[in-house]
């Protein structure tokens, strides 16, 4: 039997270990910036329901064969990865890495643990494996202690290959239609050394959210500088259906009248739909002209390919274990890597809820000591089990969310469902509002003059609406009807409309209408469905007509809002400043009176 070669590499940092791990624990980030090929990843279901894993990757000449074991974590303390080899010079390789508190700081212990399988691994143990592997280790190491330290934007380096003198041109033609469609010109720039110069692992699935938090800038100013540099041939839209285990994204489509109704997870051999609030998310990628992403896998498996999973063991058949770990008060699902009914938890103090894996399912088996997790596997097989945060993928700008932007629905209006689907949304915002008194602005200043005024405030309307991250869904004559992934930004909307409308009017003075334009609004929040109506993206059912019905209680300068919108915690907290009558109407289609409260939005709450 071969012998094991065994190495412990050693390092001592300032920082302490959480600020570390999300870099050093990012294998798959780990591994292109080492220089280590993309691999494919064949999943093989088994009966049991499990999958087995086998990647493939070519070395020079040679394909390399290999099962790659899910990885064992405790997040900020301690990762370690197997794969067992059917071919190549080793018969097995592990590396682990454990994170220790030291003072203020930490010290990090990685280990690689390597049988070779024949006189070829042999031979390249002998040669100097295990030292050539330390100087790119500590090459790393030393990215991610100067990231920590925010002397780099990311944790690696990255030595992508340069443009072609084709994909240079295709780049700055794109630059150029770019810019004037920017508020900030300097972002597309910005975008293009990002395109040139960025990780692959960050390109295959562009994430415009995750770009405005290194980038220090608003959310929707990179939102919008990524569909409009997908218009300009720049980048490609991408609709992901995000796994609700793994959260990885199993289907990618160009356009979503592409999107199926549901996938299969071959990772966690399940099947899943979509679901437009949650994991359906818009992401975008270099065109291949300019920068082709190749298919495949650094890595498939690693603490930060699911940072929402704060812990992952494999346990063998019959097996208790105790890991050392404090987890924060939140919401957690209990679960395992494949097939089983999963427990979810609210967690505030005291011992973690003990996981126990029973036959077909996940219980809690009640509070285990505190500082520690208590995992046991009651099956007669190995169980991986799963403790994760259930708070949903923070940086993914969602279908729900992408739908009801201005910009998309200006830059892509073909983007639509195929004729006769429709999608539920949990939860939209709607806004209606309507001009009060336009039969008699029309008589009294004449069709062309009032069909002016009317297109001016359509454009003022919209203003208001694009800058509180909503989306002018229609025009009905002379209404509005817009769309806001939240209740409070719906709200802030409705003020900037009706507290600036004096301005609006004053810039139109020789329209001659003596009191100037008085707008009527509604707000109403809840769920509906989303439909392709005359060829544009709509929203249909019974939200729909009560916020249209809510606009018609409106009197003009007032905004009428349901008592949806104003349970929201944040709109609340927005209406406790605000002069506010509560009253309720008898409204068309609606068995029982329906109550809502009206806002006086230039007086104080005091009054």
């Amino acid at each position: 039997m071969s012998k094991i070669s065994r190495r412990v590499w050693t390092w001592r940092f300032e920082a302490p270990r959480e600020r570390l791990w999300p870099a050093l624990a990012d294998t798959a980030r780990f591994n292109e910036a080492a220089g280590f090929p993309k691999h494919v990843i064949d999943e093989l279901p088994q009966p049991d329901g499990s999958v087995v894993y086998i990647g493939r990757a070519r070395f020079g000449p040679i394909e390399i064969r290999w099962r790659d074991l899910p990885v064992d974590w405790v997040a900020n303390q301690r990762f370690r990865h197997a794969r067992e080899f059917e071919n190549g010079p080793f018969r097995s390789l592990v590396a682990t890495l454990e994170l220790a508190t030291e003072g203020g700081g930490c010290r990090a212990d990685y280990t690689l643990e390597i049988v070779p399988a024949n006189i070829l691994g042999r031979l390249m143990l002998a040669a100097g494996f295990m030292r050539r592997t330390g100087k790119t280790l500590d090459r790393l190491v030393a990215d991610a202690v100067a990231f920590t330290r925010g002397e780099t934007p990311e944790p690696f380096h990255y030595r992508p290959a340069a443009l072609n003198g084709a994909a240079k041109t295709r780049l700055e033609t794109g630059l150029a239609e770019l810019r004037p469609r920017l508020a900030d010109p300097a972002l597309a720039d910005r975008l293009a050394r990002y395109l040139v110069d960025g990780a692959e692992l960050d390109l295959m699935h562009l994430r415009p959210r995750r770009l405005a938090r290194q980038w220090s800038v608003p959310e929707r100013a990179t939102i919008e500088l990524c569909l409009a540099a997908a218009k300009c041939g720049l980048l490609e839209l991408q609709w992901d259906l995000l796994c609700p285990n793994c959260r990885g994204a199993k289907t990618a489509v160009a356009s979503l009248d592409r999107l199926p109704n549901g996938v299969h997870c071959g990772t966690c051999n399940i099947d899943y739909g979509r679901d437009f609030m949650r994991n359906v998310e818009l992401t975008f990628r270099p065109s291949p002209a300019i920068r082709p992403i190749m298919a495949g896998e650094f890595c498939l498996f690693g603490p930060m390919s699911t940072p929402h999973v704060a812990i992952q063991q494999t346990l063998a058949p019959g097996e208790s274990r105790e890991v050392p770990a404090v987890l924060p008060p939140g919401s957690y699902r209990l679960r395992l890597l494949h097939p089983a009914q999963p427990c979810d938890v609210e967690f505030s103090s005291g011992g973690f809820p003990t996981l126990i894996v029973d036959a077909e399912s996940v219980v809690d088996g009640g509070p285990a000591p505190q500082g520690s997790v208590r995992l046991v596997n009651r099956r007669d097989r190995p169980a991986t089990a799963v403790i994760e945060s259930r708070e949903w993928v923070k940086d993914a700008l969602t279908a729900h969310r992408a739908i009801s932007l201005q910009a998309f629905r200006d830059l892509f209006p073909t983007e639509i469902l195929r004729p006769g689907d429709e999608v539920a949304i949990a939860h939209v915002t709607l806004m209606f509002t309507d001009l009060r008194g336009s039969t008699a602005l029309y008589s009294r200043i004449g069709d062309a003059r009032a069909y002016g005024l009317v297109r001016d405030h359509f454009a003022y309307l919209g203003a208001a609406v694009r800058a509180h991250d909503g989306a002018i869904i229609k025009t009905i004559g002379d209404a509005v009807m817009a769309a806001f992934a939240n209740p409070a930004d719906a709200l802030a909307a409705a003020l900037d409309v009706q507290r600036n409308v004096a301005r609006f009017n004053s810039s139109h003075d020789g329209s001659g209408m003596a009191e100037g334009i008085v707008i009527k609004l509604g707000l109403h929040a809840g769920p509906c469905i989303a439909v392709t109506l005359n060829d544009r993206l709509d929203y249909f059912g019974s939200t729909v007509n009560l916020a249209a019905r809510l606009q018609g209680q409106s009197r003009g300068g007032d905004i009428v809002v349901s008592e949806m919108v104003a349970g929201d915690p944040a709109a609340a907290a927005i209406i406790e400043a605000l002069a506010m009558t509560q009253e309720s109407a008898a409204i068309k289609g609606f068995a029982e009176p329906v109550p809502f409260r009206r806002l006086l939005p230039d007086a104080a709450a005091s009054a």
